[in-house]
């Protein structure tokens, strides 16, 4: 596939891919379900070539110095390869997002209108050091009939060319054209994917936000931005304080390169110097190092935080610390410097909570958990092809609800608007059926 890519043009990749996805769109569920359990048993078979290949990655990646959060997103081995494998036939189990009828109103005696789920058409994905993403996003798009390029990052090449490969001989023992899958691989071939909006219908950005801004200023294609995930946890002076533990000590070191995973701890000031020593002991016990701005320092020892601090996802086993004298002071920090993912307070003050998780501006607003809930798995939603920050809709995990759309449709039976119109009007019935 990749020598195919190399001999034709991105547009010319791009319209193939667009005509498998229009006979994709007009399959039955059984024949999408097939061939998603197809994918599951081809990766299963090419399981020691994938791992191969990654193993590759990663050497690579180590010798170049690539950052421990990256690389920890980069390895795929056995046991993760099959959690993913598992995921795959998740979504195939998921009730089908197409055809779903939302509206059936009769306008008048014979003139029915129906809202009806549709595919969105193509989806370009961009990603990092995320080769399970691949799996995720395949199996997503061809549940809800779209197809997909993928461009991925340069440190996991080889591993998403083994993914690919498995995945586009799964399909080719199937109804579903592998042309609904294409890989891209080259930093080149980003730019001209966002030129391409005759045939791409929805780019989906996974990485800074630095770099969603410069997707969404480099393109005419709609974009679902999946931004960096700065979390917050806040400590509330009602918080049950073992929770708060608990809470914390979870949103950090559960698996500190996630988006989910918190990166500051707001404390309220009431409650700072019983809480601090606890909550810190736990954390350096599992090699977290804290950084707190001159108050937390006062209580802790460590290293004091800078500006940047609260502006950064480390996506690493660091954690920056603030004390706050109000939940005013602390959903407006939340507000200023977070990236709108998830937030959650710990507090058994049922107002504090209602106040913070209506005036919080995030996809996610949590009270008493972990920030790592947030996951469309979790949710119940299956697979995610990335989390919207956006103000938008989609919101949130983005799984198979979000990646269709709607078109009306109405049947009559000769009926002409001049009929509704004039002195004689005939008045619509406007009847949900």
């Amino acid at each position: 596939m990749t020598s195919q890519i190399a001999s034709m043009s991105l547009s010319a990749i791009a319209q193939k891919t667009r005509q498998a996805a229009r006979s994709l769109a007009v399959l039955s569920a059984e024949a999408k379900n097939q061939a998603i359990e197809a994918i599951a048993r081809s990766l299963e078979s090419s399981a020691s070539e994938i791992v191969a290949a990654n193993a590759a990655d990663c050497k690579a990646a180590e010798a170049a110095g690539i950052p421990k959060p990256l690389y920890a997103r980069l390895k795929l081995d056995e046991t993760k390869l099959k959690g993913a494998i598992a995921g795959v036939r998740d979504v195939g189990r998921l009730p089908d997002p197409v055809g779903a009828v939302q509206v059936h109103r009769e306008l008048d005696e014979g003139l029915i209108l129906k809202r009806v789920t549709c595919p969105l058409g193509v989806l370009g994905v961009i990603f990092e050091a995320r080769p399970d993403a691949v799996m995720q996003i395949s199996t997503l798009a061809i549940k809800s009939g779209n197809g997909v390029i993928l461009k991925c990052g340069q440190e996991a090449v080889r591993s998403c060319e083994a993914l690919v490969k498995a995945i586009r001989q799964g399909l080719a023992k199937t109804e579903v054209n592998p042309d609904v899958v294409q890989l891209l691989t080259t930093r080149e071939e980003t730019l001209e994917l966002l030129k391409l909006d005759q045939f791409v219908d929805l780019i989906i950005p996974r990485g800074s936000n630095s770099f969603v801004r410069f997707v969404h200023e480099n393109t005419r294609i709609p974009v679902l931005g999946h931004a960096e995930g700065i979390c917050h946890v806040y400590v509330d002076k009602a918080a049950d304080l073992q929770k708060a533990v608990s809470i914390t000590v979870d949103a950090k070191t559960h698996y500190p390169a996630a988006c989910n995973a918190v990166e500051t701890l707001l404390v309220h000031r009431a409650i700072a110097s019983e809480f601090l020593p606890q909550v810190a002991n736990t954390l350096q016990s599992k090699n977290v190092e804290l950084r707190g701005d001159e108050s937390t320092c006062e209580i802790l020892n460590i290293t004091q935080a800078t500006e940047a601090d609260w502006a950064t996802e480390y996506s690493d086993l660091i954690l920056s610390i603030k004390i706050v004298d109000s939940l005013s002071e602390a959903i407006n920090h939340i507000n200023t410097y977070g990236s709108r993912h998830t937030d959650a307070i710990v507090t058994e003050d049922t107002a504090a909570a209602t106040n913070f998780l209506a005036q919080v501006n995030a996809a996610g607003v949590f009270h008493n958990c972990s920030t790592r809930f947030a996951d469309g798995f979790r949710y119940g939603l299956g697979a995610e092809v990335g989390i919207s920050t956006q103000m938008m809709p989609p919101r949130g995990p983005v799984g198979l609800e979000g990646l269709v759309t709607y078109k009306y449709q109405i049947a009559g039976d000769g009926h002409i608007a001049a009929t509704y119109s004039g002195a004689d009007a005939k008045l619509f019935t406007h009847r949900d059926l």
